[in-house]
């Protein structure tokens, strides 16, 4: 065990605080010793280090990168002009900006936490299920693996749209509760609506316009492109497919930019003046958030990018979250201002559904959308895959555990017939995704409704809740210190942090002492009393861990690469909590009243 030092003072460094040292884990500093840390998921047990298959394949900065934004901007680019009509113009661009940046924010926390932090970045954490299941248990990992309320939030809205009502009883009944109970809403949202984009585009493209072809001409591309790049192994693969696809949507968001009717369109709603007073914020602004959040998350690979970074440090990560995001908000803002001041009320769920069908350059942008789509649902479906094998196989996606496996490193067995179980997965899930998108078609509210939920459960409360719930035992002493002495201010200091020696000793009150403190009206008025049991359930469940796993947290010495928590960031964080419950009720109570009292969709 390595004694831990905290003799000199925490000094800031971006977004986070840390102590000076030489040394770090990742720069050629000292060699740390990991313990596998066990995770209980439903009636699976995770050995995160012991059985988690790891990637054959890393890339940098530029491949990471890539990938990172291919996973942002997706299908969602093409519903912004849409999010940006139900929002209104000035609160929608406004939503964007507040969205990228818990965005970037977010993925700075849950893979500092799982990578950075003293407690933890010897665990060897390295999913966001995994990094849940720490302050929060089998609760905690499941709450990010499943998410199934969606479920419950989308099907009355896929009755309603569907086609083909018996194939409906068949199909859109079951499909929808399997899949929404096994696969991250997120992920599956994002595969559905790529399918729908696909089953619009490319018949479009091709002037077909029968419903059959259309769904023949969907399955037939999907199968034969996005099904074998699904079936990559490792992200750092699909590297050079996420750069086409990036190119692909900065030439699309040209030429939205371009060619959308701006002019003419303002110029009949009586000048941009009136269009800012009667569409400056519209009471559907939570619809518009949904598909804002939608747009933006990327929590849900994070984990599965972060991983496949060579050299990995905060540092690298920070540029790679930085560049990612800034990029990606100004393909999201460029194309949806534009889309939206092109069609005003009139735009649609897929903004290019607005362009005349015929026109060549309308073509040209919709098979620019088609490679994007081609090439993003690989990464929501690695996302599903993850999930699916994390929860029936431990994350074994080699099946190491198979009897038919040799033991050699690099060989893959179990599935069905000729298929391996990564194979056998990757085809599962694209059939879990196909056969609802053979009878929905419309696209603007699957957005809606899993961005919604997945965003306001996911993005944003998801990665509060856990940076409350692994710095319980300092956000506890930040808070006896706010009202003991009020005037210190809210840094956390060199006593919040572990004692030399022993990472399970803090030099902090007992949580008991809370209890003896009169609590002032501000206490309650802010919630205080539901963030301290948050930290409270946290610190309890990090000592069960240690328990658990039969040894105590394992640590290196502070260095630039250590993520300590500070004032701010629990206010950050309970910033994330109550906006992630606001946007995930408002956005369903918003989908549900336009649902029901609305035609136009």
């Amino acid at each position: 065990m390595q004694n831990l030092s905290i003799e000199l003072p925490p000094v800031n460094h971006g977004d986070y605080n840390y102590s000076s040292s030489p040394k770090s884990p990742y720069n050629g500093g000292a060699t740390i010793s990991s313990a596998a840390s066990c995770v209980s998921i439903g009636d699976k047990t995770s050995a995160t280090s012991a059985t988690l298959s790891k990637p054959n394949k890393q890339s940098g900065i530029f491949g990471a990168s890539s990938n990172l934004i291919n996973s942002i901007v997706g299908a969602g680019i093409i519903g912004i002009p849409y999010a940006i009509n139900e929002a209104g113009l000035v609160a929608g661009i406004m939503l964007l900006v507040l969205v990228a940046f818990l965005t970037d924010k977010s993925l700075k926390i849950i893979v500092g936490l799982a990578s950075f932090h003293p407690k933890l970045r010897n665990k060897d954490v390295r999913t966001f299920e995994d990094l849940a299941a720490f302050p929060f248990g089998t609760a905690g990992a499941n709450f990010i693996l499943l998410n199934i309320v969606s479920c419950l939030a989308s099907l009355p809205w896929l009755l309603g749209h569907i086609t083909e009502p018996m194939i409906s009883c068949v199909i859109l009944i079951p499909v929808p509760y399997l899949t929404f109970s096994l696969l991250p809403n997120r992920a599956y949202g994002a595969m559905l609506a790529y399918l729908l984009i696909i089953k619009d585009t490319i018949p479009s493209i091709l002037g077909v316009q029968d419903r059959l072809s259309k769904t023949l001409i969907m399955i037939v591309t999907s199968f034969t492109i996005m099904l074998p790049l699904s079936m990559q192994r490792d992200m750092a693969s699909l590297s050079i497919t996420s750069l086409f696809s990036v190119l692909a949507d900065i030439i699309l968001v040209g030429f939205i930019t371009a060619y959308s009717p701006i002019k003419e369109t303002i110029a009949d709603a009586g000048g941009f003046t009136r269009v800012l007073e009667e569409d400056a914020v519209n009471p559907t602004i939570f619809i518009g958030l949904g598909i804002l959040s939608t747009a933006m998350a990327c929590q849900h690979s994070a984990f599965i990018v972060s991983g496949s970074l060579e050299n990995r440090t905060m540092k690298r990560w920070a540029t790679v979250t930085g560049f990612s995001i800034g990029v990606s908000a100004v393909l999201c803002l460029l194309l949806g201002v534009a889309g939206y001041l092109g069609f005003l009320d009139e735009t649609q769920g897929n903004v290019l559904n607005n362009f005349d069908q015929d026109n060549d350059m309308a073509k040209i942008a919709r098979f620019l959308l088609a490679i994007t789509m081609f090439f993003t649902y690989p990464m929501e479906c690695f996302v599903a895959r993850h999930v699916m094998v994390q929860l029936v196989h431990a994350g074994d996606l080699d099946a190491t555990d198979d009897p038919s496996h040799s033991g050699e490193d690099g060989e893959e067995a179990g599935g069905f017939g000729p298929l391996n179980r990564r194979q056998s997965w990757t085809l599962g899930i694209y059939l879990m995704t196909l056969l609802p998108a053979l009878v929905v078609d419309d696209l603007g509210p699957v957005l809606s409704f899993t961005g919604s939920l997945g965003g306001g459960c996911i993005a944003y409360m998801g990665p509060g809740l856990v940076y409350l719930g692994v710095n319980g035992d300092a956000f506890l002493s930040f808070v006896a210190g706010l009202l003991k002495q009020p005037e210190s201010g809210g840094a956390v200091t060199a006593s919040d942090l572990p004692l030399a020696g022993d990472a399970n000793k803090f030099m902090t009150s007992e949580p008991a002492e809370l209890d003896s403190i009169p609590k002032p009206v501000w206490w309650y008025l802010l919630g205080f009393p539901v963030w301290t049991k948050i930290a409270y359930v946290g610190r309890t469940n990090m000592m069960k861990k240690v328990d658990d796993a039969n040894s105590a947290y394992e640590t290196a010495a502070y260095d630039e690469n250590t993520m300590v928590p500070n004032g701010r960031e629990f206010f950050i964080a309970i910033f994330f909590i109550c906006f992630g419950v606001l946007s995930a009720i408002a956005g369903v109570a918003s989908n549900m009243y336009v649902q029901l009292n609305r035609d136009d969709y």
